[in-house]
């Protein structure tokens, strides 16, 4: 199902940090979101993955309810302090079927290791987290994505600080979520990435510069805009006056 988003701002404490962005991601599409730090890409996932308020216009997901929706945040944000095995943080894709006092069973740990396996992982299965490089820890955190078998599924920057091998494995598994019918939409920062591996692009500096084809979209004057507009940002700009017709 196509999602659209109408007329949508989001932010906090009233500062909003993507101004009225309207367009659609068609069903089954892969879409990069680009443009400069501070330009609100991140806080766009989180609108739409449920975290961040929205402060005018809404978005329709089409159906796609709230346990079908997969995010994985930047890798900085997630603590991997916590003594857990490999096995054990995969099997938490099952979470949303499942729920906090479902049964994991037999067939659950099959499905666990075999998501391992396609991130070549497997032999990982009972390492703690804690002893992973960054690159193994993202291959971990793909397999867990791929039990959530989510219909709309969100990433921040998922190849940053990652070898060229693992982006390249990914880049395959992300492929294949598509293929199986899953809408993928991921803030990236790498251009070359986006231009060989994403049909469609959104090019954000707080207001939509555009959206489209990514040939269409990823032009360098579009680039120079957001890289423009950036420049002239004030951080402490007056609070945003929120249109009541247009609150979701």
């Amino acid at each position: 199902m196509t999602i659209r988003l109408s007329n949508l701002s989001a932010g906090y404490d009233r500062r909003p940090a993507v101004h009225h962005i309207s367009g659609a991601f068609p069903a089954g599409s892969m879409t990069a979101i680009v443009g400069p730090n501070g330009g609100g890409k991140s806080t766009l996932l989180k609108a739409l993955a449920g975290f961040v308020p929205l402060m005018s216009g809404g978005i329709d997901f089409n159906g796609i309810g709230p346990g079908e929706i997969a995010y994985l945040p930047q890798q900085f944000e997630i603590d991997r302090t916590f003594p857990i095995s490999v096995l054990d943080v995969v099997l938490l894709g099952h979470w949303p079927r499942t729920g906090a006092l479902g049964r994991v069973g037999k067939e659950c740990r099959e499905e666990a290791l075999k998501a391992l396996a396609q991130v070549d992982m497997e032999s990982f299965a009972e390492r703690p987290i804690a002893s992973l490089s960054t690159g193994q820890w993202q291959r971990v955190l793909f397999a867990r994505l791929t039990l959530q078998k989510a219909r709309l599924i969100l990433l921040d920057e998922p190849f940053a600080a990652i070898d060229g091998r693992t982006t390249h494995d990914l880049l395959h598994v992300l492929e294949q979520w598509q293929k199986a019918g899953a809408t993928v939409i991921c803030v990236m920062h790498d251009f070359q990435l986006v231009r060989d591996h994403f049909p469609q692009t959104l090019v954000l500096a707080r207001e939509l510069i555009a959206w489209g084809p990514t040939k269409e979209a990823m032009t360098d004057a579009n680039l120079a805009k957001a890289s423009a507009l950036a420049a002239q940002w004030v951080e402490d700009a007056h609070l945003c006056a929120v249109d009541d017709r247009n609150a979701a």
